[in-house]
């Protein structure tokens, strides 16, 4: 993986089940219900990866991360969005949902 290679990460979910969306749903974690995240699809259209060690307040690592996999996903011809930026626009403080670790296929 040439993410790793980069910089230490380790994905932590890529496909969910429907009982598994709606959970995280429930409790907030997610905008999407089952069926509507790129997660519930096979193969897995989107996956959340967390830079090591893990330090959830330690955004700036996410950020990081995100310039890695945005670097190598474009190197590659692959075009992906970033829960940290969902529109793309490069404007990091417009988005109304952080989800720093999740990237997904477009």
């Amino acid at each position: 993986n040439t993410v790793s290679l980069i910089t230490d990460c380790s994905p932590i979910c890529g496909y969910r089940s429907p009982e598994e969306q709606n959970n995280l749903w429930f409790n907030g974690l997610t905008k999407k219900k089952a069926g509507e995240s790129k997660h519930n699809k096979l193969p897995s259209e989107a996956i959340d990866i967390v830079p090591r060690p893990v330090n959830w307040r330690d955004t700036k690592s996410f950020y990081f991360l995100a310039g890695v996999v945005k670097a190598v996903a474009w190197y590659q011809g692959i075009k992906i969005r970033w829960g940290g930026d969902w529109d793309g626009d490069g404007d990091l403080n417009d988005q109304t949902f952080m989800d720093l670790g999740h990237f997904e296929l477009l």
